[in-house]
């Protein structure tokens, strides 16, 4: 059986986000088919509204300055967030990938993980999922997946 809300994700992005842009599935089938995969029900409850609510704009961040300087992180982030994952949030604001907004919303989503710690790995599908969900974001969104879906390719 597999164990996370992100590995329920990671299968949803995998094998029907990336897929036929006309199928459409609904979420009782949906469900039945990820339990069929292997995946406990409460996982993947806990997925479904994990999705319900990266894309509930309602519970996203303030609007931040772009320019502000420095991003203090709270103890429950710095508990859940090791260094690596920090610079990489870092890194991708400084490339232009995420703004300040996505940067937040990034550490909400992954806080709703209820995963501690989440690793690197983690974090990236936590990046590009929120990028795929997020409008305009399309460039970031495809520099993401090449690099986290080019990594997964390459070793397998």
């Amino acid at each position: 059986m597999k164990e996370s809300v992100l590995s329920v994700l990671v299968y949803l992005f995998q094998n029907y986000f990336l897929g036929e842009p006309d199928t459409v599935h609904d979420r009782d089938s949906l469900q039945s088919e990820l339990i069929d995969a292997g995946f406990d029900a409460l996982h993947v409850g806990k997925a479904f509204d994990w999705l319900a609510d990266l894309q509930d704009d309602t519970g996203s961040a303030p609007n931040l300055a772009p320019s502000q300087p420095l991003r203090v992180f709270a103890p429950e982030e710095l508990d859940l967030l090791d260094a690596d994952c920090r610079g990489f949030l870092l890194a991708l604001e400084q490339r232009g990938v995420l703004d300040a907004d996505a940067r937040e919303r990034v550490i909400e989503r992954a806080l709703a993980l209820e995963q501690s710690p989440v690793d690197l790995h983690d974090l990236k599908w936590v990046v590009l999922l929120v990028l795929y969900n997020t409008p305009d974001r399309e460039a970031g969104y495809a520099w993401m997946e090449s690099q986290l879906l080019g990594a997964h390719m390459a070793r397998n």
